[in-house]
C-alpha cells in the first residue's frame, strides 16, 4: 500500500500548472491528495487523473481584506479539517515560499490536520509547525524550483517539461487579454492591434477575456470574443488552438501544459519566477521598476511596466516568436 501525502497549493491556477510535474511524479509512490481551489477538479483529469482533489478557498488567498477574520467560513474550515484528518496522511507538504521562507498558513494547517510528515520551507514563524525543513532554493528561482526540491526530499524525479519541436503549419492563435490583476493586463487597444496585424498575416486568431472586458471587445467589433467563466470552458479554447498569446496569468501556463508555443507580456512579475513551462515559451519582459516585483500591489497611478510596452516592440516579438514556431507566418 501507497502511502498517504496531502499536498497544498491554495492560490492561483498558474501556480496550480506549475505544480503539474510534481504532482505527476508523486502519484507514482504515493497516495497523493491535493487541496486546492475548485477549478483544480478541471483540470485533474487531464493532467493528473490519478490524484484525488479536496477543494478549499482559503480566506488568506484573498487579495483584499484577507484578514477580516469575521468574514472567514470558520464552520467549513473545521469540517475540512476534520475530513482530512481521518484521512491519517504519512506525508504532507506546501512548497509555497516568500523571501523569508516557507508560508507558515500552510504549515500551521498540515499541523492541524495532524499529518505526521510535514515537510515545508522553514520560516521564523512556522518551524515548530515543520517536520523536516527543506532547504530552499535561490529566491530568483522559477516557482518550478520549489517543487523540485520538495521532489528531493522525497526521493522523486520530475519529468522534463512539455516539449514540441514540430514547425508545422500552426495557424490557430488564442489571444487572451485577461489576467488575475489589473495590473498584469497589457492594454487591449495594443492585443486589437496586434490581433489585427496577425489576421493580415492570415492566421485565425480568436480572442479570449475575462468577463469584465467583453463588452469593451464587443464594442470594438470583435463579435466572436470567447469569455471563458470556467476552467473548463477556457481548457476548451486552449484546445482548439495552437499557439498562446496573453498576459502573466493561469491560461498561459494551462496553454502550456497543453503543449502549446506561448508568448507571454509580463508586467510586475518577472520571466525568470513565472515563465511558463514549454520548451518554446518566449516573452517580453515588463518596463523597468525600483519596486519590481510588486505582487500586483501597484504604488503608481498606472502599472507603466505594462502599460508602456509599445505594440510595435511586441509586435517585432511576436513576429520572431512565430517564426520559430510555424512555418505558416506571410512575410
Amino acid at each position: 500500500m501507497k502511502p498517504k501525502l496531502l499536498i497544498v497549493e491554495l492560490w492561483g491556477l498558474g501556480d496550480l500548472i506549475i505544480a503539474t510535474s510534481f504532482l505527476r511524479a508523486a502519484q507514482k509512490k504515493f497516495e497523493v491528495t491535493l487541496l486546492a481551489k475548485p477549478y483544480a477538479r478541471d483540470v485533474q483529469p487531464r493532467l493528473w487523473p490519478d490524484v484525488r482533489v479536496e477543494t478549499f478557498v482559503a480566506p488568506w488567498t484573498a487579495f483584499k481584506h484577507k484578514y477580516h477574520f469575521w468574514r472567514w467560513p470558520f464552520l467549513k474550515m473545521i469540517r475540512l479539517r476534520q475530513r482530512l484528518a481521518r484521512e491519517r496522511f504519512d506525508y504532507g507538504l506546501s512548497a509555497r515560499f516568500s523571501r523569508g521562507g516557507g508560508d507558515p498558513r500552510d504549515n500551521l494547517l498540515l499541523t492541524l490536520i495532524g499529518v505526521k510528515n510535514r515537510l515545508g520551507f522553514s520560516h521564523l514563524g512556522s518551524r515548530m509547525f515543520v517536520t523536516q525543513p527543506v532547504p530552499r532554493p535561490e529566491p530568483t528561482a522559477h516557482r518550478l524550483e520549489s517543487w523540485r526540491a520538495m521532489a528531493k526530499a522525497l526521493g522523486l524525479e520530475l519529468e522534463p517539461s512539455n516539449t514540441n519541436d514540430e514547425c508545422g503549419e500552426r495557424k490557430n492563435i488564442l489571444i487572451h487579454t485577461g489576467a488575475g490583476q489589473p495590473v498584469r493586463v497589457w492594454p487591449l487597444k495594443h492585443y486589437q492591434t496586434l490581433a489585427t496585424f496577425l489576421r493580415r498575416k492570415q492566421f485565425v486568431v480568436q480572442i479570449a477575456c475575462d468577463p469584465d472586458q467583453r463588452d469593451w471587445w464587443l464594442q470594438n467589433g470583435e463579435t466572436n470574443v470567447l469569455t471563458p467563466h470556467t476552467v473548463a470552458e477556457l481548457v476548451a479554447a486552449v484546445d482548439a488552438a495552437e499557439i498562446f498569446i496573453g498576459n502573466d496569468s493561469g491560461p498561459g501556463h494551462l496553454a502550456a501544459a497543453g503543449g502549446l508555443p506561448t508568448f507571454t507580456i509580463f508586467g510586475p512579475q518577472l520571466p525568470e519566477w513565472f515563465r511558463p513551462l514549454d520548451a518554446q515559451a518566449e516573452w517580453i519582459e515588463g518596463k523597468a521598476c525600483p519596486y519590481k516585483p510588486c505582487s500586483d500591489y501597484c504604488r503608481f497611478p498606472a502599472p507603466f511596466c505594462i502599460q508602456d510596452i509599445g505594440v510595435e516592440e511586441v509586435i517585432a516579438r511576436v513576429e520572431q516568436f512565430l517564426s520559430r514556431n510555424t512555418t505558416a507566418l506571410i512575410s
